[in-house]
């Protein structure tokens, strides 16, 4: 008989947020262990709890950022660009051997239509340069609004994952799955920054035409993928 599926833990970095809110609410109803991670570990308990009543069930943990890095498989980091160079900096010794899921938009507010590219060309390549090799830096998550992620309908949306490590990127496309999601393989880390990119496109499209959540699809015939 073939052997269950161990689902990994996954420990969100600023999860207080409304994204990794958002993220967390769809990992924790598909059966994934969630934690939620924040500075202060009062609020990383609330807003897990807030998350348990809406599910019915204790499957979402609180944990300031440290420990939730600690205990978790996977790391998701859903911090605003303004505090995620200070953030990897301090969690770096808990990140090392671990796979991060990278979700940063670097835009700057109030100009969050516009596009802002960091000197390191985006903000995932810049995480894996704070982070060094003892980290699998993977880009995914960016063009999903948490308005439809915290809604219990599907999502016609894609997710473009990118990285260096081919089996990061697998672990990741399985959670994209997970979330009723289709991903595509986007290429090296370095094409982050086409996600990052269009996330201030989508947001700048969503206040022109009033929309909830724009996204992007990938049309076409699927295939398997060939290695890049």
């Amino acid at each position: 008989m073939p052997s269950e599926r161990i689902l990994l833990t996954l420990g969100i970095i600023g999860g207080t947020g409304k994204e990794g809110q958002g993220l967390g609410y769809r990992w924790a109803r598909s059966g994934y262990p969630v934690i939620i991670g924040s500075r202060s570990e009062d609020k990383a308990l609330s807003a897990a709890a807030a998350l348990n009543a809406r599910l019915g069930e204790g499957v979402v943990r609180g944990m300031d950022n440290a420990a939730a890095v600690e205990a978790c498989d996977i790391a998701v980091i859903t911090v605003p660009y303004a505090a995620h160079h200070d953030t990897l900096h301090v969690l770096r010794p808990q990140l090392a051997g671990k796979v991060l899921i990278d979700v940063t938009n670097p835009a700057v507010p109030p100009k969050l239509s516009e596009v802002n590219l960091p000197a390191a060309g985006s903000a995932a390549v810049e995480a894996q340069q704070i982070l060094g090799d003892a980290v699998e830096v993977v880009s995914a998550f960016q063009n999903i609004s948490h308005e439809l992620l915290l809604e219990d309908q599907g999502v016609t949306c894609d997710v473009l994952v990118s990285g260096d490590s081919k089996a990061a990127k697998e672990q990741v496309l399985q959670l994209v799955e997970a979330l009723g999601l289709s991903g595509w393989d986007a290429g090296p880390l370095k094409n982050a920054v086409v996600a990052e990119s269009l996330t201030s496109v989508l947001i700048g499209i969503n206040r022109r035409y009033k929309l909830k959540g724009a996204g992007i699809r990938i049309v076409g015939e699927r295939a398997e993928p060939k290695e890049t």
